[in-house]
């Protein structure tokens, strides 16, 4: 893990935790697509963790039991390690820890949701697949290079929202606390992790936060955007991006006003 301590840290400070694509890494996505992650950081006094993946492809692992399964170890435990020790060192707190991603890092903030809603109150996901998706039978915490599920990928994955609500809170069985809210972004000419991905994921955390899509706000935040809202727009955002790829550029504001940093 990597950390960036801003220059007037808050002294209870939010953390957020930022997760790199795949075959990237925690220095990479510090600079990735120009992203203003800890500039606003030194205007707002949050800690960063940026956390890099320790297989060999530097992917994070999104398959296993063990990394989709609260306190079952894997890389979605060794992330949440992360945010405990930000706290206890750097004076993070604890009721404000954020997690972003692109890719694999998109994923891993969906399986952080999933499995672990008691640490995170907010995730936002660039083009990621649904919590549980990239699940592939046998696949094993630890090893150089976790499970590819290429019907996941090639959006040929699709479950009704209660079966995809259902497999998120199947992985911490028994929690009856809130859920993070949730932001999505994805472009509709991804052709790494496909564009009905978006759909599944929308569907998946609506059920989950028990909010029903309201409307469709054309060019929001920018032209060529459109921004799908659910309930009230405090708990589930998607913004669909016309004809952008896999890359989809990082909105840090829009993703900090959401959180309320």
């Amino acid at each position: 893990m990597y950390v960036y301590l801003a220059e007037k840290k808050q002294d209870k400070a939010p953390i957020i935790v930022a997760i790199h694509y795949c075959g990237g890494s925690a220095t990479a996505y510090f600079t990735f697509n120009n992203n203003k992650y800890a500039t606003l950081a030194d205007a707002k006094g949050y800690i960063i963790i940026y956390p890099s993946a320790p297989s060999s492809g530097g992917c994070w692992d999104v398959a296993s039991k063990q990394s989709l399964t609260h306190n079952g170890g894997g890389d979605s435990q060794t992330i949440v390690n992360m945010v405990k020790y930000a706290v206890d060192t750097y004076g993070g707190d604890p009721e404000r820890v954020f997690a972003t991603g692109t890719s694999s890092g998109a994923m891993m903030a969906n399986v952080l949701a999933g499995a672990y809603p008691d640490v995170f109150k907010g995730v936002t996901a660039y083009s990621g697949v649904a919590d549980g998706c990239f699940y592939v039978s046998g696949a094993t915490a630890g090893t150089s290079s976790p499970g590819w599920n290429n019907a996941c990928a090639n959006g040929q994955s699709s479950k009704t929202a209660q079966a995809w609500g259902d497999l998120a809170r199947s992985y911490y069985p028994g929690y009856t606390g809130s859920y993070p809210k949730v932001m999505i972004w994805h472009g509709t000419a991804d052709t790494t992790l496909r564009y009905p991905n978006y759909a599944e994921m929308l569907k998946q955390w609506s059920n989950v936060l028990a909010v029903d899509f309201s409307k469709n706000v054309s060019n929001t935040p920018e032209a060529k955007y459109t921004e799908s809202v659910y309930g009230d727009g405090t708990k589930l955002l998607g913004f669909s991006a016309q004809g952008v790829g896999h890359n989809v550029p990082i909105h840090e504001q829009v993703e900090l006003d959401f959180w309320g940093i």
